[in-house]
């Protein structure tokens, strides 16, 4: 990212795209990076939480996009899914979504989307493995909460929304690391 003559970041400049249709453009194709990932998906019989990729998808778009267009790609992502086209896991929409079982990992979207583009800034290995950690553990966090908030107790909870999916979960941390790492490599400039 380039600094503009006010010292904020600014998109670098590309041939062929103009400024005012950067922004939208990036929101929108991380918006629909994470609709897709929601596609696969696996409904598990022992949690209300379905198994997907959509928080792999999320850790990428922050790193990826940055703080500003990630953290608005999830808020449309959650917009869209609200408002009930089928972009969530399994294909659902809808506001009950966002308030049901699996409603605070999806809320916890935005936040991680942001907390791992803000550590993943000029990324080696490490600080990318430590945002994407960072990231996932926002998004169990939420879940965690929301579970809670529909009446399970902390052990309940991490039984249902964190126990199950630890394995794969640490395992698409490193996934989202070493993809963060090689894109920092060769999409971004080093100074």
């Amino acid at each position: 990212m380039a600094l503009n003559e006010r010292g904020s970041q600014s998109l670098p400049i590309e041939p062929g795209i103009s400024i005012p249709f950067r922004w939208p453009l990036a929101i929108g194709l991380g918006a629909a990076i994470v609709a897709l990932s929601a596609r696969l998906a696996v409904p598990l019989p022992f949690t209300p939480v379905p198994l997907s990729l959509e928080d792999l998808a999320v850790l990428l778009v922050g790193g990826f996009l940055g703080a500003t267009a990630g953290s608005g790609a999830m808020i449309l992502y959650l917009s869209l899914g609200a408002l009930g086209a089928p972009v969530f896991a399994l294909g659902t929409g809808g506001i009950t979504r966002l308030l049901g079982p699996s409603g605070g990992y999806l809320l916890a979207f935005p936040v991680a989307a942001t907390a791992v583009a803000r550590i993943a800034v000029r990324g080696n290995l490490a600080r990318c493995l430590a945002a994407a950690l960072v990231g996932t553990m926002l998004i169990h966090a939420g879940g965690l909460a929301q579970l809670m908030v529909l009446g399970q107790s902390l052990k309940h909870a991490l039984a249902l929304g964190t126990l199950p999916f630890l394995l794969q979960d640490l395992l698409k941390t490193v996934i989202a690391a070493l993809i963060l790492t090689a894109g920092a490599a060769t999409l971004r400039p080093r100074a």
